[in-house]
């Protein structure tokens, strides 16, 4: 009760309420008769993110989140097969933990067990992906978000509506391989000058069955065995129902959101020991509503969120060759956040934040400890733009604490993370830019990793990461034969102490926890961008990404994998996208590559994972009927069929197609 006091109070000091006092609207705002938003335009990032948006996210061979986020440069997904399977991101190999999911302002989370499951999330209702090393480099931000290593934000669309109009509709149908069926429908309204609503419905029904190439070599290098099989349990049934409401104030907006997700699928485990087939599936039931108002009083601006979730998961393993299991756990969180930033001069401004969160957690396991945990986080931060230099600096408190049922709870935490960011202009066009930062971040092991009783360690110590990076970009953008020019290059190195490592237990839903104490990585990013239209309406775009990483244990000299590679993290990795437009037509393809790894913690032969690439391939057409707009769109996906891994002995589809038609009002 007393953290609970403790935030309603701080809350009440730092949420700002807006003054109703009658003041004359923006003269704009009368010659256009249209609502103006007054808040400041920011300048570039200090720290540039990786981003896809708009039409060029559109014209990726993605069907989710997930998928798109193999184009950006040091990140690895792991997938585990299937329209179904479970896809996590990790960012310059610091871990999933350390990397925040950002929906619309509000970050997602998961006390359970930590994984943002990104393969939950369409990318037909995403406006923009983005990617953040370090932080978003915006000081008007909530607390939480100064504490990720590593930052991925999704931007659903907002409607915008031209003279005259009063709602968008759109309607997609995608069918393709696996038996594949995918709907989805969104409507937009205009309720008023003011309010806007918007509706988006998905449906996703797939077999998920394909055939795969199962081969494995011995130690000794001699074939074991090579056969064809088809990949069974990976069926999907999914739908997801979201609704936005926009909202404009004279000195400021809001917007409200209400989420839900429902799925019922099958755990595709693991191929060992000429085992084909599992009995695992889980229902997963996913639902929040959050609320957001930004608020402008001059130089002061207010922003505040606020969240409820509540996710169900049913997990049952009905395997003839283990244990019978059937749990229930249903996870709650409050969520309520107040940033607020002021501007002491038109180049130096200063900003505090205040989250508070609560996490519980229950099941239906005999002796579960139900935990739950109140976490407070308090954020400082200052920005200065000097014109050619800009400087951002923050730090952040992390108060935690955990409360478990009959038992020792562990100790509180309380930490200090601070970070620097700065970026410099040597050229008087800005074109071209140089940028370092140095950041600490820490995160509370998961309530699966201190409690679980299957495979729940007590004892693990949180993890804490110190990054540095430098970096160079060149950005140049013209209207002549070279449209846009970008080009960077970043050298980073991330030290990890208590770094908590997941390995599937046999089965998909259950993991193996440990913590490997200390982890050194160094790497290098590389990213390039280049767009040309050689002829009238006829563009070309070219991106390419490559990154280096030596992510190893340094924790103790007498372990055999002392200073080995950890598992699942090559040395090498890449993409790259072409892509062609001209009257209505689109030809895109992508190509991206993964290289060796180990699978385990000693970097032996009999741990070796084979490199892998994939080329995919998409050709669409737009064309209009009236008012109504139409795409069709054809994507051939693994086009030289090749036979994969991304994790060992899950393996992934060869060659497969989707069809899309896309209706647009």
């Amino acid at each position: 009760m007393k953290y609970f006091m403790l935030s309603l109070a701080l809350i009440c000091i730092v949420m700002p309420l807006e003054v109703a006092a009658e003041e004359p609207a923006d003269s704009l705002s009368h010659q256009l008769g249209e609502i103006v938003v007054t808040a400041r335009k920011p300048g570039k990032d200090i720290i540039p993110a990786q981003v896809l948006s708009g039409e060029e996210l559109r014209r990726m061979n993605s069907n989710s989140v997930a998928d798109a986020l193999r184009y950006f440069s040091g990140v690895q997904v792991k997938d585990y097969g299937g329209v179904g399977g479970i896809k996590t991101v990790n960012i310059r190999s610091m871990g999933t933990n350390h990397t925040g999911v950002v929906y619309d302002g509000v970050e997602l989370g998961n006390a359970q067990n930590g994984q943002i499951d990104l393969g939950q999330f369409s990318l037909d209702n995403i406006e923009a992906l983005s990617l953040y090393n370090g932080q978003k480099s915006e000081i008007l931000q909530p607390a939480k978000d100064f504490g990720s290593a590593g930052t991925i934000y999704m931007r659903t669309r907002t409607p915008v509506f031209n003279e005259g109009e009063t709602y968008h509709a759109r309607a997609t149908l995608r069918t393709g391989s696996f038996d594949l069926l995918n709907p989805s429908a969104l409507i937009e309204l205009k309720l008023s000058q003011k309010i806007s609503a918007s509706l988006s419905a998905e449906w996703v029904n797939s077999s998920g069955k394909y055939k795969f190439r199962y081969r494995r070599v011995n130690p000794a290098g001699e074939l074991a065995y090579d056969t064809t099989a088809v990949r069974q349990n990976g069926d999907i049934n999914a739908t997801r129902i979201e609704l936005n409401t926009h909202g404009i104030l004279n000195r400021g907006s809001w917007t409200f959101k209400v989420y839900n997700y429902n799925s019922e699928r099958g755990v595709p485990g693991a191929i060992v020991n000429n085992v084909w087939r599992r009995g695992e599936r889980i229902w997963d039931t996913n639902s929040f509503a959050q609320g957001r108002y930004t608020g402008y009083f001059g130089k002061f601006t207010t922003l505040n969120n606020i969240k409820y979730a509540f996710y169900r998961t049913h997990y049952v393993n009905n395997d003839d060759k283990q244990v019978k299991i059937d749990n229930l756990y249903k996870q709650k969180e409050i969520y309520i956040s107040s940033a607020n930033e002021y501007e002491i001069t038109d180049f130096w401004s200063v900003s505090a934040s205040y989250d508070f969160m609560w996490n519980t957690l229950d099941a239906d396991v005999y002796g579960f400890v139900k935990p739950d945990r109140i976490s407070q986080y308090l954020s400082a931060a200052t920005a200065l733009d000097l014109s050619r230099v800009k400087i951002q600096a923050s730090a952040l408190g992390s108060f935690v604490h955990d409360r478990i049922k009959g038992q020792q709870a562990p100790a509180d935490k309380h930490v200090f993370s601070p970070a620097v960011f700065v970026n410099g202009y040597p050229l008087r066009n800005k074109d071209f830019s140089i940028r370092v930062f140095y950041k600490k971040s820490f995160r509370m092991p998961t309530f699966n990793d201190l409690y679980y009783a299957d495979m729940g360690n007590s004892k693990l110590s949180p993890e804490r990461v110190t990054q540095y990076n430098a970096g160079l970009l060149y950005d140049h953008k013209s209207s002549s034969f070279i449209t846009a020019a970008r080009v960077s290059a970043d050298v980073y190195y991330n030290r990890v102490k208590d770094k908590i490592v997941a390995y599937p237990k046999g089965q998909q839903f259950r993991w193996t926890m440990l913590n490997l104490g200390l982890v050194d990585i160094r790497g290098v990013d590389v990213t390039g961008l280049l767009t040309v239209t050689p002829y009238k309406d006829l563009y070309l775009t070219v991106r390419g990404q490559y990154t280096f990483q030596r992510a190893i244990d340094i924790t103790n000299p007498a372990d055999n994998y002392y200073r080995d590679q950890i598992p699942y993290i090559p040395r090498h990795s890449g993409a790259a996208v072409v892509n062609t437009q001209w009257r209505g037509w689109g030809l895109n393809y992508s190509w991206i590559y993964v290289g060796e790894r180990y699978n385990q913690q000693e970097n032996i032969r009999y741990n070796y994972t084979q490199p892998w690439y994939t080329s995919d391939l998409s050709l669409s057409k737009d064309f209009n009927l009236g008012k109504v707009s139409l795409r069709g769109l054809l994507e051939v996906n693994n086009l030289l069929s090749q036979d994969y891994d991304v994790i060992l002995n899950y393996p992934m589809p060869k060659r497969n197609y989707r069809v899309t038609l896309t209706v647009e009002i």
